[in-house]
């Protein structure tokens, strides 16, 4: 039923930008879903990299991407973007999208499966 799948990956320069869209399907109510963006580099963690909440839009991100990375969801179209400027070699990973519904009871999460962002000249 719910499905989230990532597009606008690829290849760019370092210093160059991408825009990454999570288009979702099957959410009852898209509107009460927190929306994140996570990466993954090989070997690493998987990490936040920006989130956006749910009734009030209010917004994180990783300190290492502020003032670089925007996200930003159309409640409208269930969509979720991620605008990255001036890349850098060190963001090439695997970046997920992620919708959570959390309770003082429960939480729960689901993911896309991920779009390549490699950044190399």
């Amino acid at each position: 039923q719910v499905q989230l799948v990532e597009s606008g990956g690829g290849l760019v320069q370092p210093g160059g930008s991408l825009r990454l869209s999570c288009a979702s399907s099957g959410f009852t109510t898209f509107s009460i879903y927190a929306m994140s963006w996570y990466r993954q580099a090989p070997g690493k963690e998987r990490e936040l990299v920006a989130a956006m909440g749910s009734v009030a839009s209010l917004t994180n991100y990783a300190d290492s991407v502020k003032g670089r990375f925007t996200i930003s969801r159309d409640n409208t179209r269930n969509m979720v973007y991620l605008q990255m400027n001036s890349l850098k070699p060190e963001e090439t990973a695997v970046y997920y999208c992620n919708a959570r519904y959390q309770t003082q009871l429960i939480k729960h999460d689901y993911w896309g499966q991920g779009t390549q962002v490699t950044v190399s000249s």
